[in-house]
């Protein structure tokens, strides 16, 4: 007994302290976190792919609660999707005056062709989100349902605009490691002021394939052929293969890569369906739908973002694509880590709160405000 008491010491101290660690992340995701981390991913992909599996969405059907108001939302915004014919966004009539930031702000997006055949009113129409810069919405928000098959389903999209919002690479309090950066979590009150939007990172470094840059400093390495959302001096985002679209210079000052690119030349690319967990990192099976996100570049340099319940990876490229997102990348996966919120003012404000870009996202608004033990992505305003 007393052997048995002494073997478990390690193991409970170990347990104890991850529990126990800086961090916002729940018990229960820990306790997972802490398998994984200790030779037991075979344990948790066998119970997770069990559950996902056997908890599919039903076929058919509509979506219901807040998704289905989420889609009419934008229906009063822009035409019917079911009149664009084309993805690639086209200037609008007339652009208001507003302070010249980066060459001026981007047309507005056109709505995204919808993936099921009959459209409901406002899918894949788009609705000003967030706090507005120099008087011109920097973001917008749309919604559309991402399988012909499973149609009570609703992926949301926010589309920023890189002329009128800048982008930065945060630290977790535990990923990436390390201190003294110079974006960290906790974020302080100064950040806060101009921050307009944040969203969730990739993988933890150890599962992403890929390395981690700021502030002059290298987590791990970059790796040749990865997915790697870079970000410039002048907080502008770029999306590409590494070695191939982006290079280290001095045009990188944040570089987070993830996996391989889900989109290349405006398209899906190939084998997004076969079980390759080292090339798409679907621990839970590339065919199992679960909570996903990504993030995609556009031909005007647009940045969109993608997410939603119960996506398979060729779903979320698919809807990435039609977004008009020339190159993605897969981003984190399962509902503890996939977020995206939406920022109103500093001094809290009824008439424009933060928000989540789909209501059953999981956590509070305030996650990426204070300890979050993840690296994530923070949008400010251009001053």
């Amino acid at each position: 007994m007393g052997i048995l008491v002494l073997l478990l010491l390690p193991v409970t101290w170990s347990y104890g302290h991850a529990l126990g660690a800086a961090g916002n992340t729940a018990s229960s995701v820990r306790s997972v976190e802490w398998l994984k981390d200790h030779h037991f991913t075979w344990l948790v992909n066998d119970v997770e792919n069990f559950w996902y599996t056997h908890h599919k969405p039903k076929k058919g059907g509509a979506p219901t609660g807040g998704l289905a108001a989420a889609i009419r939302s934008g229906a009063s915004s822009t035409t019917s999707s079911t009149l664009a014919p084309s993805l690639e966004p086209t200037p609008p009539t007339s652009v208001p005056a507003a302070p010249t930031f980066y060459g001026g702000p981007l047309p507005r997006p056109q709505p995204i062709r919808s993936i099921v055949a009959n459209p409901l009113p406002g899918e894949g129409d788009w609705s000003p989100l967030g706090q507005p810069v120099g008087g011109i919405p920097a973001m917008y928000a749309s919604y559309i349902r991402p399988d012909p098959v499973y149609t009570s389903l609703v992926t949301g999209v926010a589309w920023i605009d890189p002329h009128l919002a800048r982008f930065s690479l945060f630290a977790g309090v535990q990923e990436p490691g390390g201190r003294d950066w110079h974006h960290q979590a906790p974020m302080g009150s100064a950040d806060r002021a101009d921050l307009v939007a944040a969203f969730n990172s990739g993988f933890k470094l150890k599962d992403s394939e890929g390395g981690y840059y700021a502030d002059g400093r290298t987590v791990r390495s970059l790796r040749d052929g990865a997915a790697t959302l870079a970000i410039s001096p002048g907080g502008v985002p770029s999306i590409g293969q590494w070695g191939r679209d982006l290079t280290m210079g001095p045009t990188v000052a944040f570089a987070r890569q993830n996996l391989s690119l889900v989109v290349d030349n405006g398209r899906p690319v190939a084998g997004l369906n076969t079980d390759s967990n080292y090339k798409w990192g679907a621990t839970l099976g590339n065919k199992v739908q679960v909570w996903r996100s990504g993030v995609g570049m556009t031909a005007n340099g647009a940045l969109v973002y993608v997410a939603g319940n119960n996506l398979s990876i060729s779903m979320l490229a698919s809807v990435l694509a039609r977004a008009g997102a020339i190159r993605a990348m897969e981003l984190d996966i399962n509902s503890s880590w996939v977020e995206f919120v939406s920022y109103g003012p500093a001094i809290p404000s009824a008439a424009m709160p933060d928000a989540k870009l789909l209501p059953d996202m999981s956590g509070g608004t305030s996650k990426y405000l204070g300890d979050n033990s993840r690296d994530f992505v923070a949008v400010f305003r251009r001053s």
